[in-house]
């Protein structure tokens, strides 16, 4: 879809009001209805300054002085085009709103497992995984899959029911959860909260077109989900126990687009359709999401391409005069690497996990103290046991003056 060419956007345009800026559209069907009882997790605070620049704030379109205007067809609520290398955002609409991911959010959930759990580790297929709503690869109850193997399955096919089997190996779903989010405050996603391994909307689910990029590029780092996120097609074992059956890439760019590095898509009745994806072109890789998309007049995927097509050609002018950055990590967080090591689950919703420079969690004495703990912490430690030392005395002298008194009274 090279050489296409782009008619000039205005210089300026007005700023509808920002609908959703604290929380995604209502929804449509009742798959967010707390339990009697319960109340809905409030809104995720929104930051005072907009991650990634000011400009990415604005809920309209963002575009670079001069820019074309983008292509037509594009029927996502919020969309983004950066580049992978240098982080640089290039364009956008309502970056920062706030929508559902559907199973983009599985990215989040793929670079906890391949941050987390070697290839060569296993996973036993339950009951309870089998029951989840499909999009599902057809899990055998009892049967072991090695995490390569599920890993595959949850990026090329989304299964739900590989995505629960995945969360209960990371120490349940609650935990998985946990790291999900930890994990997206690091990296400085805080439009986003998961709620759900797979992406099924439930109460409080949380994301945004700049939030997506952000994950996307950083799961690019990571080996296994790049192989897993390129591969087109295996063979996977069948749900009866005999033999194998194909799971293939459902990302159609992965074969029709030139350069194409991998992609997810996504759709619930709330979330609508959401896709995330990459090419490369000339030495130059970029990312596109789309968030809150339709079908018609022309694919998601096809859709994706046309504003990769207007990425490309923006370039390179619109990487020396970007309208935002994709962070290197929330600003108030450790810059962590991509070395296999448990994410901490102490972190709360929108809260960054609390870890020390190595990426290990912090002893007691360094979360009360920071680096000068363990000096001042000896010295109140020998203070005490000094005090000690002078208490224990002086009860045996008052034991001694005691014992002298009542001799003499007697």
């Amino acid at each position: 879809m090279a050489g296409a060419s782009f008619v000039a956007a205005p210089v300026a345009s007005a700023q509808p009001a920002c609908e959703n800026k604290v929380s995604p559209p209502p929804p449509v069907d009742t798959s967010e209805q707390v339990a009697p009882g319960e109340k809905p997790p409030p809104p995720i605070e929104v930051p005072e300054s907009p991650i990634g620049g000011q400009r990415l704030g604005e809920c309209g379109l963002v575009l670079p002085p001069n820019a074309p205007v983008p292509p037509d067809g594009i029927t996502a609520e919020s969309w983004l085009l950066a580049d992978m290398n240098s982080g640089a955002v290039l364009a956008a609409l309502d970056p920062h709103g706030r929508q559902r991911p559907a199973s983009v959010i599985k990215v989040l959930l793929a670079m906890v497992v391949a941050k987390e759990l070697p290839p060569d580790a296993t996973v036993t297929a339950t009951p309870e995984d089998l029951a989840q709503e499909c999009t599902c690869v057809g899990l055998r109850s009892g049967a072991e899959y090695t995490v390569e193997q599920m890993l595959h399955a949850l990026v090329m096919a989304s299964g739900n029911d590989v995505a629960h089997a995945l969360a209960r190996r990371l120490g349940g779903v609650p935990s998985a959860i946990r790291k999900m989010n930890a994990l997206a405050a690091e990296l400085g996603a805080l439009d986003t909260r998961a709620v759900t391994p797979s992406g099924l909307d439930a109460p409080g689910t949380s994301t945004s077109a700049y939030d997506v990029a952000l994950i996307y590029r950083e799961a690019m780092k990571y080996p296994d989900f790049v192989k897993a996120v390129m591969t087109q097609r295996i063979d996977f074992p069948a749900p009866n126990g005999g033999g194998t059956v194909p799971v293939v890439n459902d990302n159609r760019l992965l074969t029709t687009y030139e350069g194409a590095l991998g992609g997810k898509s996504g759709f619930t009745d709330d979330a609508q359709h959401t896709y995330v994806g990459a090419a490369e072109r000339g030495g130059k890789r970029l990312v596109v999401v789309l968030l809150r998309g339709q079908q018609q007049p022309i694919r998601m995927t096809d859709q994706a391409a046309r504003l990769l097509d207007y990425g490309f050609a923006l370039e390179p002018a619109a990487s020396g005069n970007p309208v935002g950055r994709l962070v290197e990590g929330a600003p108030q967080a450790k810059k962590k690497t991509t070395e296999a090591r448990p994410t901490p689950t102490s972190a709360g919703v929108g809260e960054v996990a609390n870890t020390t420079p190595d990426g290990t969690q912090p002893s007691a004495m360094e979360t009360a103290f920071g680096n000068v703990g363990g000096p001042i912490t000896a010295v109140a430690g020998l203070g005490l046991l000094l005090g000690l030392v002078m208490y224990l005395r002086n009860r045996r002298a008052k034991a001694a003056r005691a014992a002298r008194a009542r001799q003499q009274s007697l």
